[in-house]
């Protein structure tokens, strides 16, 4: 977005400071897993006596356990779960024990989507990829590029002619469910269906990246609402309640081929962290307390209202964009319908950069990037989510017209 980044100092609920003393209304989240806000006591004391024993130990311990519990008991396509430190991590993993069990090597992803920055993932990515107009990062292996097949997102056409031509060389298809990072992309319920249906016929490991969707759009993720199960899921941002984690969990006949049960090797020394499995514990015990989501979708409903209404009183319809699912939320300055990587593309970035500044200059911190998600956390209240839809009334008009 051009200009110097904002440096901060601290965050307490629905806010952050930075280094000079400045407040925003963050809407960020730390990229989605402060789905509770800033400093929650409950997790803040879970990590304090955590501790209180020690940092790390590279051995298992009992929290481990727990919140691999937790989780089985709320994706009821996963049968056993490793933990690894990042979401990237975990779809690296992924992919290595779809190779394994299928014995091919190519693999499927969908243009836009984000999985992470090894190698053979960032073949037409989203999220800063995407944001700094690289969605195909130099350095890599020519033979990767040869090995990763791209889809147009919501393309049921394209999706049936690649898995006809190269069904049975594909590995691993995965997809985020609802892509959050070329901004949020409402899929066809259809499509996601269908991607199911073709890998099920060819024997393509099917690997759904619920690094944001899971545990954020409901408790069992996007895979609870589509009332689809995947093979494979990796998991991230909210179950370490903040902390730097990572998960990818599924079947156990897939599962099962991960060292030491198995051949295909995966470690890390700071893997199951006892502070981040402590601080994911305690942010799925907060998101189990009844009427969670509903409250969380009645806030990200009163925004998006709010915000289609300032759009509509800046005459600004065929301009300007929202799509939303759950308390992900995204603002396209596209008056095309947003359905996958090239509709996302067609927006105006320097219309967006000056939205971005005005909400900033008028204390609202939401994301850097056309490109990514508009994070509701359960510290936002009306009276939160009231001054970013004005302050967003001044910033489409501004970012638009010029005028204040």
């Amino acid at each position: 977005m051009g200009g110097n980044p904002i440096f901060i100092r601290r965050g307490e609920g629905p806010y952050i400071w930075d280094v000079d003393g400045n407040r925003y209304i963050d809407f960020v989240a730390s990229w989605g897993p402060l789905i509770l806000g800033h400093r929650h006591l409950a997790i803040e004391q879970a990590v304090q006596e955590a501790l209180a024993l020690g940092t790390t130990f590279g051995a298992p311990t009992e929290a481990e356990i727990d919140l691999a519990r937790l989780i089985v008991d709320a994706f009821s396509s996963i049968e056993l779960i490793r933990f690894v430190n990042s979401g990237t991590e975990a779809t690296m993993t992924a992919l290595r024990l779809a190779r394994a069990y299928t014995g091919r090597e190519k693999i499927l992803k969908f243009d836009g989507c984000y999985h992470g920055h090894s190698d053979a993932l960032l073949i037409k990515a989203g999220s800063g990829a995407l944001t700094l107009g690289v969605p195909t990062s130099q350095g890599i292996p020519n033979g990767l590029l040869d090995s990763t097949v791209t889809v147009p997102f919501n393309n049921l056409s394209e999706l049936e002619k690649v898995f006809a031509e190269l069904g049975e060389q594909l590995a691993a298809v995965i997809v985020e469910p609802v892509p959050a990072n070329m901004g949020v992309v409402l899929p066809k319920p259809e499509f996601l269906q269908r991607i199911k249906s073709l890998a099920d016929r060819y024997g393509t490991v099917l690997i759904w990246d619920e690094v944001i969707t899971g545990f954020r759009l409901s408790y069992g993720g996007a895979q609870q609402l589509f009332g689809i199960k995947p093979d494979l899921t990796c998991l991230g941002k909210i179950i370490g309640g903040g902390l730097p984690v990572g998960g990818v969990g599924g079947k156990c006949k897939i599962m099962e081929l991960l060292a030491p049960l198995g051949p295909v090797y995966q470690a890390g020394t700071l893997s199951g962290n006892p502070l981040a499995m402590a601080a994911g514990i305690a942010m799925l015990k907060e998101l189990q307390h009844p009427d969670f989501y509903l409250q969380l979708e009645t806030k990200s409903a009163f925004l998006e209202k709010n915000l289609r209404q300032a759009i509509e009183s800046c005459r600004l319809n065929n301009q300007i964009s929202i799509t939303r699912m759950g308390s992900m939320l995204s603002c396209f300055f596209t008056g095309s319908a947003v359905v996958d990587y090239e509709s996302v593309r067609s927006s105006d970035l320097i219309q967006f950069g000056k939205f971005f500044w005005s909400m900033l200059n008028q204390g609202i911190y939401i994301a850097p990037s056309q490109f990514e998600a508009l994070f509701v956390s359960q510290a936002h209240e009306e009276e939160h989510l009231t001054i970013a839809a004005n302050a967003a009334a001044n910033a489409f008009r501004l970012a638009t017209t010029g005028e204040r």
